[in-house]
C-alpha cells in the first residue's frame, strides 16, 4: 500500500487589476488540477490582482476588489474537494502584506504573510509591503463582511504557520524567500512540512533559469520533500516577461516542468509522488534527524482532507512521476521566444492593430524584425495546436469577426496584417541596406515602404538657416563637429516623426481600423554608451531588443538562420554597423565602433563590470589590467576606461526618456526603474581618472 499525492502547480498569464480575467484563469486553472485528481494547487505570486500592480497597491480599491474575487472563488462549489493556495494583497492592523490565502471547502484555513520582500533589481516591494518578522506567529484576522457573507466565517490565523491535513503537512513559501540564505523550508522542512508550495512572480532574464531549478532541487535534496513552484507567465503591463516554468521538484529531482515561453493564458503541471519516498529519504540522514528532532515547532493549522490516494483498488495503476531531465534553452532561444511572447500579450491587450518599425537595414532593426517574425509563428503554432483564445486575438486585430472563418496560415500571412515596416532613406543611404530592408520584409511577410525623406530634411535645415542666416554642412565638406552632429540628429529626430504618422494611418490607408504601435532598435550596450540621438527612431512605444547586448544579438540571428532556414541574415551579420546619416568621402565610411570610440566587444564588458560587478571607474580598471593585460598596455586600458565612463556620464541624461524595452540583461540601463543613478554628473571624473593614471604609470614603471 503506496500513499500517493498529486500537486498542481500553475502558470498563469495574469494581468495588473484584470480582476474579471484574473479569476477566470485561476477559476481555469483549479478545473484542470481536480480533472487531473490533483489535491492540492497552487498559483502565482499575488495572482488575484496580478503581481505588477506597483503604486496601486497602495489603493484601498485593489484590497477590496482581491476580496471580493476571494469571495467568489469560494462560493464556487467547484473550487471545492481541493486545498487551495491563491495569492493576493492584505491589510492587517493598517499594514500593507504580499500574502497567501489557503482555503478548503470555502472556508478560509490560514493567511500567511511574505517573510522576505523582493526589493532589488526591477522590485521593489517593500514601497508597497511590510515584511512579517514575526517567525512561527499567528494572529487573528478579522475578514471582511464579502467572505463572512458565505458562511459565517468571522476570523482565520494570520502569520508564519503550516497546514496540518491528515496525511501530511503543507509550508508555503513565496518567491524571493527561495532565494534567501536562510529560506523558511529549511526550518519548515525540519519540523516534518513535506510540502512546500512556493508562488512566484519571477521575471525572465537571459540565462537565468538555471539558478531557479538549482535552487528547488537543492532544497530537497538536502531535507527530503517536495516542492511545488508556480510561476505568473506574460506581460503584466510593464517592462517584465514572467517566464512561468513552473516546477515540481521531489527528493533533489525534477519530476515535472512547464514551458518557460508560451502563449497560453494558463498552463496546469501536475505530478504525483508517493510519500514514503519522502520519509525514507528523510530517515536515511541521520544528521537531518538529529537537527530535526530539536528545531522549534510551528503552529499547526488542521485541514479536514487528506492529500494522498492509497494506491489499491482502483488507484493500483496511480503511480509516482519519475524524474526528468531539465529543459533549458539557450541565450538565443531566449532571445527568439521572451521577447516575442512579451509583444504578442502588449499587442492583444493595449487594442492596437499592429507594429510599425523603421527598418534601416542595420542589424539591430533586422533583430526587431525577426523578434515580430518570431511572434507570428508563435502565434500560427498556438492556433494550429487548438488555443483558441490566440486564434480569436488574432482574428480582431488583422480586422475579422470572432465568428469568421480566418486562419492564419503561416507566420507570414499573419505578419502581413500585423507587421509595417518602412526604409526611411536619405542620399546618405547606400543601396544595399535599403535593399536588405527590402528583401527582409520581403522574407517575413511585413507591409513594407521604401521612401526617401531628403526633402523632409532640407525643409528642416532651410528653415534654420533662413532664420540665422547660418547653413552648417558635414565635416567632409568643410564643416565643424557640431554641425556634423547636428545633420545627423536632425535626420534621426525626423524619422521619429514620420515612424508615428506612418504608424498612425497606415492602417487607414488599407482600410483597416486601429492604428499601430512603434517599435525601436536600440540595443543595451549603445544606451550605455549613449550612441543614439535623443528622441530618434530608437525613441518607440516599445523596444524587444532593448535589454539585449549587441554580441547577442548577433548570435541570436545566427541561431535564428539556421534554426528556421533564413539564409538572407547572413547579410545583415556580414554587414559593418553604420548610421549612414553623413555622406561619404573618399576611403571613409562611417562605422558605429569607431565612432563610439570601442567596440561591441568592449562594451558589452564595460557593462557587465559597471551594473552586475558594481565597479567604479578604478576597480574597473584594476579588473581589466587581469582581463586585458595580456593585449594591452595599462595605459591603454587606462584610456579605454576613461573614455567609457565620459561617454557614459555626458549621455546619461538620454536614459530618462528611454524607450520601455523588454528586460533581459543585468546590466540594462534602463532609467529609474532598473538603474537608480544620476544623470547629471561631473564628466570629468577628476579624482577617480587620476587614480587610473597614476595606478597605470606605477605598472608601466615596474614593467
Amino acid at each position: 500500500m503506496r500513499h500517493m499525492i498529486t500537486v498542481a502547480t500553475c502558470a498563469l498569464n495574469q494581468w495588473a487589476l484584470d480582476f474579471d480575467g484574473n479569476l477566470e484563469r485561476i477559476l481555469t486553472s483549479i478545473r484542470v488540477a481536480k480533472e487531473r485528481r490533483a489535491s492540492i494547487r497552487t498559483g502565482p505570486e499575488l495572482e488575484i490582482t496580478g503581481y505588477g500592480c506597483q503604486d496601486h497597491f497602495y489603493e484601498g480599491d485593489t484590497y477590496r476588489h482581491a476580496w471580493e474575487v476571494m469571495a467568489h472563488i469560494l462560493a464556487t462549489k467547484e473550487c471545492h474537494d481541493i486545498l487551495l493556495d491563491l495569492g493576493m494583497p492584505v491589510m492587517h492592523k493598517g499594514v500593507h502584506y504580499n500574502c497567501r490565502v489557503v482555503a478548503l471547502n470555502g472556508r478560509i484555513l490560514l493567511i500567511r504573510p511574505k517573510i522576505h520582500l523582493a526589493n532589488d533589481g526591477n522590485y521593489r516591494e517593500l514601497r508597497w509591503f511590510a515584511p512579517w518578522s514575526k517567525r512561527r506567529t499567528i494572529e487573528d484576522y478579522y475578514l471582511p463582511m464579502v467572505i463572512r457573507n458565505i458562511d459565517g466565517q468571522e476570523k482565520v490565523p494570520f502569520g508564519d504557520a503550516i497546514i496540518a491535513t491528515y496525511d501530511t503537512s503543507v509550508g508555503i513559501e513565496l518567491c524571493e524567500e527561495l532565494f534567501a540564505p536562510h529560506s523558511p523550508h529549511i526550518d519548515m522542512f525540519l519540523d516534518g512540512v513535506e510540502i512546500i508550495t512556493n508562488s512566484s512572480g519571477s521575471h525572465h532574464e537571459l540565462r537565468k533559469l538555471n539558478r531557479r531549478i538549482d535552487l528547488l532541487n537543492e532544497a530537497t535534496l538536502r531535507n527530503g520533500g517536495a516542492y511545488a513552484y508556480a510561476n505568473q507567465q506574460g506581460c503584466d503591463g510593464d517592462r517584465l516577461y514572467y517566464d512561468g516554468c513552473a516546477l515540481i521538484s521531489v527528493n533533489g529531482a525534477v519530476i515535472a516542468q512547464g514551458s518557460q515561453f508560451s502563449l497560453n493564458d494558463v498552463e496546469v503541471v501536475t505530478a504525483t509522488f508517493d510519500l514514503d519516498d519522502i520519509r525514507s529519504f528523510r530517515g536515511a540522514s541521520n544528521s537531518a534527524c538529529m537537527q530535526a528532532a530539536s528545531s522549534p515547532a510551528y503552529p499547526r493549522i488542521d485541514a479536514a482532507i487528506s492529500l494522498s490516494q492509497v494506491s489499491i483498488g482502483s488507484n493500483r495503476y496511480l503511480a509516482p512521476s519519475p524524474p526528468r531531465e531539465v529543459r533549458y534553452h539557450s541565450a538565443s532561444e531566449e532571445i527568439s521566444l521572451g521577447p516575442a511572447c512579451w509583444l504578442w500579450d502588449y499587442l492583444r491587450r493595449s487594442n492596437m492593430t499592429g507594429y510599425f518599425l523603421p527598418l534601416s537595414g542595420g542589424l539591430d532593426s533586422c533583430s526587431s524584425a525577426i523578434v515580430v517574425h518570431s511572434m507570428c509563428r508563435l502565434a500560427v503554432d498556438a492556433i494550429e495546436r487548438g488555443n483558441q483564445q490566440v486564434l480569436l486575438d488574432a482574428r480582431r486585430m488583422c480586422g475579422h469577426a470572432p465568428d469568421s472563418d480566418f486562419v492564419p496560415g503561416s507566420a507570414q500571412e499573419l505578419a502581413s496584417h500585423l507587421f509595417h515596416t518602412c526604409f526611411m532613406g536619405t542620399t546618405n543611404s547606400s543601396t544595399e541596406t535599403r535593399q536588405r530592408a527590402k528583401d527582409l520584409a520581403g522574407a517575413i511577410g511585413a507591409y513594407h515602404l521604401n521612401i526617401d525623406m531628403d526633402t523632409v530634411v532640407q525643409a528642416v535645415v532651410a528653415v534654420f538657416t533662413h532664420f540665422t542666416g547660418k547653413a552648417p554642412k558635414y565635416e567632409v565638406h568643410g564643416g565643424s563637429t557640431v554641425e556634423n552632429l547636428a545633420l545627423q540628429n536632425i535626420q534621426a529626430r525626423l524619422r521619429m516623426v514620420l515612424a508615428y504618422m506612418f504608424a498612425q494611418l497606415l492602417p487607414w490607408t488599407r482600410s483597416k481600423k486601429g492604428s499601430l504601435l512603434v517599435l525601436g532598435s536600440s540595443n543595451v550596450d549603445e544606451c550605455l554608451r549613449g550612441y543614439m540621438t535623443k528622441y530618434d527612431c530608437s525613441s518607440a512605444d516599445l523596444n524587444p531588443i532593448g535589454g539585449i547586448s549587441k554580441l547577442d544579438l548577433r548570435k541570436f540571428l545566427q541561431f535564428y538562420r539556421d534554426e528556421h532556414c533564413f539564409p538572407i541574415l547572413d547579410q545583415f551579420l556580414q554587414a559593418t554597423p553604420s548610421a549612414e546619416l553623413v555622406p561619404s568621402s573618399g576611403s571613409y565610411v562611417q562605422s558605429d565602433e569607431d565612432e563610439m570610440g570601442m567596440t561591441y566587444d568592449e562594451l558589452s564588458t564595460f557593462g557587465t563590470l559597471r551594473k552586475v560587478f558594481k565597479c567604479g571607474p578604478v576597480s574597473m580598471f584594476n579588473k581589466l589590467l587581469h582581463e586585458w593585460g595580456p593585449s594591452f598596455a595599462p595605459s591603454e586600458i587606462a584610456i579605454k576606461v576613461k573614455r567609457f565612463f565620459f561617454y557614459y556620464a555626458i549621455n546619461r541624461h538620454k536614459m530618462t526618456t528611454l524607450t520601455p524595452a523588454y528586460h533581459a540583461e543585468s546590466y540594462s540601463p534602463d532609467d529609474n526603474r532598473f538603474d537608480l543613478r544620476p544623470f547629471l554628473y561631473n564628466v570629468r571624473w577628476s579624482w577617480q581618472f587620476r587614480s587610473i593614471d597614476e595606478l597605470a604609470a606605477k605598472l608601466e614603471k615596474v614593467d
